[in-house]
């Protein structure tokens, strides 16, 4: 009888477990491809998912970009291109929008661009979760390192 009880409790979990990877799942995959506005200027919202240079508190905060004269958007695009999981959304009037796709659970998160004059405006956010563990901020730190490596930033 102990031994029928573990195996429902068994199969119990694994249902469960499985519904819940259902649900994680389908919902990374609904992310990609969405129209949204320019947010650069937007400061970020109280969850620990988001980074901007245009937020003064310290957990969003991002120290500017400052670029080298002459810097144009599509040479800071193909530098974002180069990301982890980095697909182009939108490309106009001095504004980008990558879209980054996590490896595993390919969540999708929206890294924007807005270029004024020398000063870079960027935010990075994740479009779902509570947290993204510091993800947006390496990935900001990764377009800083690679922009610095192609002689783009003032430094």
């Amino acid at each position: 009888m102990k031994l029928e009880i573990s195996k429902q409790a068994t199969l119990k979990l694994t249902a469960q477990l499985s519904v819940i990877l259902l649900t994680i799942s389908t919902t990374a995959c609904a992310q990609g491809d969405i129209t949204m506005d320019d947010r650069t200027a937007l400061p970020c919202g109280n969850k620990p998912n988001c980074v901007s240079t245009e937020d003064s508190r310290a957990d969003h905060h991002l120290a500017p970009f400052i670029l080298q004269p002459g810097t144009t958007l599509k040479q800071v695009e193909a530098i974002a291109l180069t990301l982890p999981g980095a697909k182009l959304a939108v490309s106009n009037d001095g504004y980008l929008r990558v879209e980054c796709t996590s490896k595993w659970l390919k969540f999708v998160d929206d890294l924007e661009i807005r270029l004024d004059g020398q000063q870079m405006q960027v935010r990075s956010e994740s479009r779902v979760g509570y947290s993204d563990f510091g993800v947006n901020r390496k990935r900001t730190e990764q377009l800083r390192q690679g922009l610095s490596q192609a002689g783009l930033l003032m430094l």
